[in-house]
């Protein structure tokens, strides 16, 4: 599994700060991708940590003048994953591959 260790993701409109997040840390994930160029106007982001998704949860994202934006705090796992829906389940989640950040142990 692929993780990204810096905005690799950039081009695809994500972007986490900081883009090598601790252990219980809070990081900021934006969002300016496929689905608001798309037309969404609510989006969530699907999020869970680890090679299995524990914790997976939606969060609601805000539109800020950069995107979509959303704070969560790092878990106790080696990866933060990540994929993008809006309320008409519509998915960007990187083709299948997802949006994955290593999380520094």
């Amino acid at each position: 599994m692929f993780k990204a260790t810096t905005n690799e993701y950039l081009s695809n409109g994500v972007i986490v700060t900081p883009s090598n997040p601790e252990i219980y840390e809070q990081v900021t994930i934006v969002y300016n991708g496929l689905l608001p160029k798309a037309g969404a106007q609510d989006l969530y982001a699907h999020i869970g940590f680890g090679p299995s998704w524990e914790g997976a949860q939606d969060v609601k994202m805000l539109r800020t003048k950069a995107g979509f934006e959303a704070t969560i705090t790092t878990a106790n796992a080696d990866s933060l994953n990540v994929a993008f829906k809006d309320i008409a389940n519509n998915w960007d989640n990187n083709c299948g591959a997802n949006y994955v950040f290593n999380i520094e142990q």
